[in-house]
């Protein structure tokens, strides 16, 4: 079982949580109200999608050679032997099967734009690592986590509340997609030799470290700039001083020190930004 969980990385169910949890403090903050079985179905479908990506990802990166007994991070279940490939893939295809229940439930309610939404984040459940155009390995890891860590779980979570799709949210959107990404980025600085060696053409890889170090730099602060635009620049922004001076030490940790096993606290750190984050457009929202 421990196996298991170690495939399905935990610690990355913040970015798929975080997107509905905002959703849902956006719809209540628009409309006054919002529907906790809709929040639940949402919610449980975007962690069995997080979780089945992450097995893709264990076994894929496995069939390709990307993780390694060179590797930083943590280690993987199939690489090291510790889960069979196809037991792996099993895990990932039941993940998307239970997702896709809790999606039955939300094109009942919303009809045919969760369809498309649903199929395209199954396909890239898969496609991340996989497919004829691996995200991850052509250097569109960041786009795709701000894309659909963003701009679509953001909005499609307030569309299954509401029915509606709300310009004011796109905002708020992009900048829980760029703190979903800075989790991708530090992921890919810390493996960027490893991934350099092995094919996977990251940013990283692609740029360099000063560039792809820049990069995060420009994903940390954008959130914050689009919620000095958005709230009051008093009291408000207070509220926001936790997760943005913890910003700021990983991108002081990440700028001086060569990649090692510290980066994964790092990344748990990012991780805790995210949530930090959105616990402050809460307070600053619903209080």
């Amino acid at each position: 079982m421990n196996s298991f969980i170690l495939a399905a990385r935990p610690k990355t169910l913040p970015a798929a949580i975080v997107p509905v949890w905002m959703g849902c403090v956006l719809t209540y903050d628009i409309t006054g109200v919002w529907d906790m079985g809709l929040a639940i179905f949402t919610l449980m479908g975007a962690v069995f999608i997080q979780i089945g990506t992450n097995f893709f990802n264990d076994a894929i990166d496995a069939d390709k050679g990307a993780d390694t007994d060179a590797r930083l991070g943590p280690v993987r279940a199939t690489a090291s032997g510790r889960l069979s490939r196809r037991a792996v893939y099993f895990s990932a295809l039941v993940s998307l099967l239970l997702a896709s229940v809790c999606g039955y439930f939300l094109i009942e309610a919303r009809g045919w734009p969760i369809l498309v939404i649903g199929v395209a984040s199954l396909y890239f459940s898969y496609g991340y690592t996989g497919g004829p155009l691996p995200l991850a390995y052509k250097g569109l890891g960041e786009v795709f986590v701000i894309l659909f860590f963003g701009l679509v779980a953001v909005n499609g979570t307030v569309f299954v509340q509401t029915g509606e799709w709300y310009c004011e949210v796109l905002y708020m959107a992009v900048a829980i997609g760029c703190l979903s990404a800075v989790l991708i980025s530090v992921n890919n600085l810390r493996d960027v030799d490893e991934d350099r060696g092995n094919g996977k053409n990251t940013l990283a890889v692609k740029w360099g470290r000063r560039a792809a170090i820049n990069l995060v730099r420009i994903i940390t602060a954008t959130p914050y700039v689009i919620a000095m635009l958005m709230h009051d620049l008093s009291w408000a922004m207070l509220v926001f001083l936790p997760s943005f001076v913890l910003g700021l030490f990983i991108i002081k940790r990440i700028c001086s020190e060569v990649p090692g096993p510290q980066y994964n606290k790092y990344l748990a750190f990012a991780a805790l930004q995210l949530i930090l984050f959105a616990a402050a457009v809460h307070l600053v929202r619903i209080l």
